[in-house]
């Protein structure tokens, strides 16, 4: 998919890797970009639309895609990241109504729009999806969650045409990270890489230095080569119909 000419919605649009995205994809030359964020983003391109929506709010996330007519990608990118050691299940409830049912609820609703265009999903994740961070074990959970969310949605929409891709993204220069001491890749810059990968067809999108350290060795893992395999194990379609 190129980004010129087509309509985007973004989570989490109001600051950091969703703002970027929303103006990289004007720039990419989108015809309509939906920021989506629990609070409106004001934008003086015409091609921008604010919508209000907690993506942890089914009624709110129906009302907004109500008044989405169409729709070619959509980018789940809003998350939090509570910091916790799991000695009480509020943590974890917060990250997984976000990070994961967020993702879930928003693409159920859009998902009749994103098959009459054909269109495409991308989960913004995290490196923690696949290695737990020690200080946010609940965001780590949730993010693994959406990981193993992202590739059924990937197996089970394919046949709709719908395209479905994960961003496995490294620490970057966010307000989720700013008291972390570590090097951090701008948001500008994981928002072009992400647009790189939705156009160079990678399933898996690694945007950063850090993330790109491992993607050589996820690509042929045997977490993937399981993934693969699995999509045999579809029904046919004739009897998904039936």
């Amino acid at each position: 998919m190129t980004i010129h000419g087509k309509t985007i919605l973004v989570t989490g649009a109001s600051r950091g890797i969703g703002q970027a995205l929303v103006e990289e994809a004007l720039r990419r030359g989108a015809v309509r970009v939906y920021a989506a964020a629990r609070h409106p983003l004001a934008h003086a391109d015409e091609r921008v639309t604010s919508l209000i929506v907690d993506v942890s709010d089914a009624s709110q996330v129906q009302a907004a895609a109500a008044t989405v007519e169409s729709l070619d990608l959509l980018i789940n990118n809003a998350g939090v990241q509570p910091l916790d050691d799991l000695s009480g299940p509020a943590a974890l409830e917060q990250a997984l109504a976000v990070n994961l049912f967020g993702p879930y609820l928003m693409s159920l609703a859009l998902l009749p729009a994103l098959t009459r265009s054909q269109g495409t999903i991308v989960n913004n994740l995290s490196l923690a999806a696949i290695a737990p961070l020690p200080f946010a074990p609940a965001y780590s959970i949730s993010k693994a969650a959406a990981l193993s969310l992202t590739q059924s949605l990937r197996m089970l929409l394919a046949r709709r045409g719908v395209s479905v891709h994960s961003v496995l993204t490294g620490p970057v220069d966010t307000e989720m990270t700013r008291d972390l001491e570590i090097p951090k890749a701008s948001p500008d810059s994981v928002a072009r890489a992400i647009f790189d990968g939705i156009a160079d067809g990678d399933e898996d999108i690694f945007p950063d230095v850090m993330s790109q350290t491992v993607a050589d060795g996820w690509r042929g893992g045997v977490a993937k080569q399981f993934e693969r395999q699995n999509v045999a194990l579809l029904p046919p379609a004739e009897s998904v119909a039936s």
